[in-house]
């Protein structure tokens, strides 16, 4: 779904922006033309002034690849809009995107684990079958925990952020997974983090489980307001999910700072080419 916020922190705008800019600036020139042969229409891709069938073994890539490129420019113009209209100055060159490298369980090598793109897709979603009785707040396909929940999740969605709602993740030192409430992918960072949600804070038993998960991050070597976050809600205060924008900005600007010392720019973390079929992101 293609949804654009009327505001997003100037950090993450700008990153948003140099990520789209250095995408198209790799893209190939793919020409997608449409043409009648006999009683049939078919479309062609042409690339290097070769041109292939859309729909056969060389061409379907191409097509989707053309698809990809023509919704970056969209969003790359929508997004470029945006920051013309909110800022005077140029979109600065040194927030760029990055490969943050944050590794999971860095001192246990059987679970050591960088949380890319690849740990991002092996997550299954809503993998949290301990309490499915309280799960009653549809969205998109998927019972949340609560209505708050499932405003994070439409959040996300209309922003264009993967996530991945309580999926199973073993830690270094516990023999149960954890269930993180979002698991989300920053894919100008090609890095993952984790959001939690508190809501029922009243309760001792929940406290603890708070606590629990707190320290569980913690010692598989996570860092709070850099690889992971909370937001909150009770009776006596309401949860708006525009304050998520501010906290996101926190942690990737955290990451850019942290990733860049001396202002060294490193490159977009994977090509043009890693952006066929279900990798589209």
């Amino acid at each position: 779904m293609d949804i654009f916020t009327p505001y997003i922190p100037r950090e993450y705008l700008a990153l948003k922006i140099n990520y789209l800019r250095s995408i198209l600036s790799d893209a190939p020139e793919i020409k997608v033309i449409t043409r009648k042969r006999g009683d049939k229409t078919e479309q062609r891709c042409i690339v290097n002034g070769h041109s292939y069938i859309a729909t056969g073994k060389i061409g379907r890539p191409l097509f989707k690849k053309s698809a990809f490129i023509a919704k970056s420019r969209k969003e790359l113009d929508l997004l470029t809009a945006l920051w013309n209209t909110s800022f005077v100055q140029e979109v600065p060159d040194d927030i760029r995107p990055i490969n943050s490298e944050r590794i999971l369980n860095p001192g246990n090598p059987s679970l050591r684990i960088r949380m890319d793109w690849d740990f991002f897709k092996s997550l299954k979603n809503d993998s949290n079958s301990a309490h499915p009785e309280t799960k009653k707040y549809p969205y998109n396909g998927i019972y949340y925990r609560s209505r708050a929940e499932a405003r994070i999740a439409k959040f996300y969605t209309e922003h264009n952020i993967p996530f991945k709602y309580e999926p199973e993740i073993y830690l270094d030192g516990y023999s149960r997974p954890v269930y993180p409430d979002f698991v989300i992918f920053i894919k100008e960072l090609n890095c993952c983090k984790f959001h939690e949600h508190l809501g029922l804070l009243q309760f001792d038993k929940y406290k603890k489980d708070v606590q629990f998960k707190f320290t569980a991050f913690t010692n598989a070597g996570l860092i709070p307001e850099y690889d992971f976050f909370y937001t909150s809600d009770s009776s006596d205060l309401i949860f708006d999910e525009k304050n998520l924008l501010p906290l996101l900005n926190t942690v990737i600007t955290n990451s850019l700072i942290s990733s860049l010392p001396d202002n060294v720019h490193i490159e977009i973390p994977y090509s043009f080419d890693d952006a066929d079929g279900e990798d589209i992101i």
